[in-house]
Order: C-alpha cells, then sequence, then structure tokens
C-alpha cells in the first residue's frame, strides 16, 4: 500500500501545502494558540519555537503500540517544546526546557536525512513525528525533501489532540495513522493540569477530523503493521482525572464503537505531579479495573489494553492470553 503522500508529491500538491502553511509562520495560528507571532523570523509565542524545527531526538522507537512498533520499531522523530504545560509530562524536559531545547535546532534537509536513515539504515517501519502540533509546516518540508531522497514508509501522527483543525486538513493525504491522545472530559481539568482550558472541544474536533481523513478501520499489513488509520489512546489518571467514562463514551456515540483504542496505564507522578495531591500517585487497581469494565460495557472490541506492570504491556483485548508485548523505553 503506498502511502498517499508520494502521489501528492508527483502530482505538485506537497510542495504547494508545504508553502501555504509556512506562509501562516508569518502571523502563527498553526496551533489552537493562535499566538500570531512571526515564525519566520523566529518570534516566539506559547510553544517558544521559532522557524526551524526543534528535534530532541531521533531513534528507532520500540515502545509503541504493536502495530505501530512491530519488530523494528517506529522511526521517531521527538519534537522539542509543546503547545500543552502537563504537569505529570514524563518527558517534561523535552516539552518544557526551552532554553536547553533551543540548541536543538534542525535544518529540513538534515531533517530529512535522519527520516531515511531510520527507515533504510534501521529498517523502522514508519516514521512517528511525536508532539508535532506547534511544527506541521516544518512536519510537511521535511517529507517533502525526503520523498526524492527515497522516503516511502507510512507517516505517523503522534499527537496531544490540541491541534487546529484547518492544519489537520492541510496533512489530509499526507498522514498515514494518526495516533492522537484524549487525556480530559473536563476543561477545568485540563486548564488546571495542562494550561490549556479549551482542550475537549478542541481535541474532540480534531480527533473528529482525524476521523474524516482515515476512518475507523485500522488497515494493517501481512505482518500486522499499520498502513493507513485512527489509533486514540486514552491515558488513565488517578481519581478519575483523565474522565475516561465521558470520553469513551463520546468515542462510542460521535466517532464509532469499532475505532481502535489503546488504554494507558503507566501514569506515574513525575515533574510537578509529586507535589499535587491529586496526581502523586499511580492508578490503582480499581482505577484500573474500572476503565477496564467500562471498555467491555461500551463494546470497544479493538485495539490494546496496557498491563499494570512491566511484564504486560499492551495485552490485546482480544487476545488476552496471547503473547504479551514488552515496550522498551526510547533513548532521548
Amino acid at each position: 500500500m503506498e502511502p498517499s503522500y508520494l502521489r501528492l508529491y508527483r502530482s505538485g500538491e506537497l510542495e504547494r501545502r508545504a508553502e501555504a502553511l509556512e506562509m501562516q509562520l508569518a502571523s502563527c495560528d498553526i496551533c489552537p494558540r493562535e499566538c500570531h507571532v512571526n515564525r519566520l523570523k523566529n518570534e516566539q509565542g506559547f510553544c517558544h519555537s521559532g522557524y526551524l524545527p526543534i528535534v530532541s531526538a531521533v531513534c528507532d522507537h520500540h515502545g509503541e503500540e504493536p502495530a505501530i512498533s512491530g519488530t523494528k520499531g517506529t522511526g521517531a522523530i521527538f519534537f522539542g517544546n509543546c503547545n500543552m504545560r502537563c504537569v505529570y509530562c514524563q518527558n517534561y524536559h523535552i516539552s518544557q526546557d526551552p532554553e536547553y531545547q533551543a540548541s536543538r535546532e534542525m535544518d529540513f534537509h538534515t531533517l530529512a536525512e535522519r527520516m531515511v536513515y531510520l527507515q533504510d539504515e534501521l529498517g523502522c517501519h514508519n516514521i512517528s513525528f511525536i508532539s508535532p502540533s506547534h511544527f506541521v509546516p516544518q512536519l510537511v518540508r521535511a517529507v517533502l525533501e525526503a520523498v526524492p531522497m527515497g522516503l516511502r514508509v507510512p507517516i505517523v501522527y503522534n499527537t496531544n489532540a490540541y491541534d487546529s483543525v484547518a492544519s489537520l486538513q492541510a496533512l489530509d493525504g499526507i498522514v498515514d495513522i494518526y495516533l492522537p491522545d484524549l487525556r480530559y472530559a473536563s476543561d477545568a481539568l485540563a486548564a488546571k493540569f495542562s494550561h490549556t482550558s479549551d482542550y475537549v472541544m478542541r481535541a474532540r474536533r480534531a480527533i473528529l477530523e482525524m476521523h474524516r481523513q482515515v476512518g475507523d478501520e485500522l488497515v494493517l499489513d501481512g505482518w500486522g503493521l499499520a498502513q493507513r488509520g485512527l489509533i486514540i489512546r486514552h491515558l488513565i489518571l488517578p481519581n478519575r482525572l483523565a474522565g475516561s467514562y465521558d470520553s469513551l463514551t463520546w468515542l462510542v456515540h460521535d466517532i464509532s464503537p469499532n475505532v481502535t483504542v489503546s488504554i494507558m496505564s503507566q501514569y506515574y507522578p513525575t515533574h510537578l505531579a509529586t507535589q499535587i495531591a491529586e496526581l502523586c500517585r499511580k492508578i490503582s487497581a480499581s482505577e484500573y479495573s474500572e476503565v477496564l469494565e467500562l471498555v467491555d460495557k461500551l463494546g470497544l472490541e479493538n485495539g490494546w489494553i496496557q498491563g499494570t506492570d512491566a511484564a504486560e504491556n499492551y495485552l490485546p483485548h482480544f487476545e488476552r492470553d496471547s503473547h504479551p508485548f514488552q515496550p522498551e523505553k526510547a533513548e532521548v
């Protein structure tokens, strides 16, 4: 199955989109923050990012869902900085240390070369852009430069879902697999813990747009690797802060009961969360069981449920007795 961005490249549409997106950087509205700074002149808004992409790490990452990581890993491009400020971010040194990240700017040609290296030298099954919401124009420009170098694997858009619908529309046919979070069902909690007071509406609209583009069927190849589709991640938080009932019910009613979900239990208190009463512990066994029972009750049947310890991660929902997949932590 040929990635659709190759057809866009051959028609010239990929270049047209790259140019149009870059023009938006002159008064940046690439993400929902809509800071309207001139990033072409390296003015910085909420994300502390200018024109060039900030690339914190490039690696073969084996810690994602089985259909993404496979046996050889996903080609992970970790973008620096973020358009959210989660107090429990496990990669806070990447997402919330702009002074250090400023030294990690990368030109587009080099980024394109790294993408092809991940594909050809490391054998990665796909290229996964991680935290890309504030770097959509840069992502597209890098793909444009990488295609004539031989890029041909699927593109994964791994996001917190705080995305601009207009930016996502510009990615239609470029991104093969969307991998968004669905973090909250309460804007008050999103504001308190992620400094994002309109998260629920923004994330749900973004996921609806992703679904419009790729549908609810996760297309796999003969080796079980994702080629096209949507996987929605939901991280269980302590004290029901993730709003699992409301979020998963919304998925069933407004997206589809057939959508692929990844229920994640890996939360642990880090960064500022260690000092916050509601977040300073791991999830309990009862909180974990409650969400699993909800998944069954709602009839969500496609995807993975992360186990509760390192020995049983990402258990396929239908094959609880199958050999568990154990992710590895990426070096960033």
